[in-house]
């Protein structure tokens, strides 16, 4: 997608951001800001765009979508793969419509790796390639991602470095653009640094200043989507898509482990106990990106209730900007 012509920082219209770990309470209070403010809620998920994956992504219910629509929410099935690129692409389609009917973008979600691609841009990359990934993913099929992986360290290797050789769909995207192109990724991301985002950020973490009680939340949490009915779900998505354990939204926390369970690699305790395992991994790299990450202003989450002071950022933010 072609940006428009970058405006003056300060002549950028504000885009709010509403982030955390999982369990940190973002998806409530996100709904809490959308009524206090002319705002609407932009997903930052990479599991909630897959249609179908409702139980084991927390995804809103049809009462509160019918409430507050959440932008970038069931984009695709989950035999499809979404990226980094195509996010940045979306929302920022989803924003210039908010901007254009007076509304304001509220960015909510915790796929930091999102949210760092549209506040840093992105490269200009060449798009996706049907063709070309269907040439990859029968070589995967045949030999394995590993050994794409060693193909992509001769022909890439300082990509390759920063891959693991299982990272499936990353290891797909760099072997992409350098059969495209002709030219390593690694490349090309130098020679062509990213455009800055149209937009001023003003953003909020959730961080949890008590670890434990962070950790009891997504224990419950996980609980709950069992007795939702997870394990369903998953049996509900297997038959109706031709899904395979490698494919992105199978790698969800979550559903990997469900599948595991459905294959009778792992009893309905060790669903439990690695699920809730993964979950918190997940967590712990949520806070370290966010540690990483420029003009957070965070707010504790589990030891008071961060409603107001977060409202008194983004509403201040908002009234300043009507100021001019």
């Amino acid at each position: 997608m072609a940006l428009p012509p970058t405006p003056p920082p300060d002549a950028r219209p504000v885009a709010l951001v509403l982030t955390g770990p999982t369990a940190s309470g973002k998806s409530r209070l996100a709904l809490e800001i959308a009524r206090a403010l002319p705002c609407e809620i932009v997903s930052v998920d990479s599991a909630q765009v897959y249609r179908g994956m409702d139980i084991g992504t927390a995804k809103p219910d049809a009462r509160t979508l019918a409430e507050h629509p959440h932008h970038l929410v069931d984009l695709i099935d989950p035999d499809d793969r979404y990226s980094a690129a195509r996010f940045v692409e979306d929302a920022l389609d989803a924003m210039a419509d908010i901007g254009a009917r007076g509304r304001v973008p509220l960015l909510a979600g915790g796929t930091m790796l999102y949210l760092k691609a549209l506040s840093s841009g992105l490269a200009d990359l060449p798009a996706a390639d049907p063709d070309v990934r269907a040439v990859i993913d029968a070589m995967a099929a045949e030999s394995g991602w590993p050994a794409l992986h060693a193909e992509l360290a001769r022909l890439d290797p300082a990509t390759a470095a920063r891959l693991e050789p299982r990272d499936a769909q990353r290891i797909q995207r760099a072997l992409e653009v350098a059969w495209i192109t002709g030219t390593p990724m690694s490349t090309l991301l130098a020679e062509r640094p990213p455009r800055p985002l149209p937009w001023r950020l003003v953003q909020a973490a959730l961080v949890p200043g008590d670890r434990a009680a962070l950790h009891a939340r997504i224990a419950t949490r996980f609980e709950e989507m069992l007795e939702l009915g997870l394990i369903g779900e998953l049996r509900r998505l297997r038959e109706r898509y031709p899904l395979d354990p490698d494919l992105p939204s199978m790698r969800c926390v979550g559903y990997r482990q469900a599948w595991a369970y459905l294959e009778g690699r792992l009893s309905l305790s060790g669903l439990r106990e690695t699920g809730i395992a993964a979950t918190r991994q997940l967590a712990k790299r949520q806070l370290t990106w966010l540690r990483s990450m420029p003009g957070m202003t965070s707010f504790e989450c589990i030891a008071s209730d961060p409603r107001d002071a977060v409202l008194d950022l983004f509403g201040s933010a908002l009234a300043a900007e009507a100021r001019g």
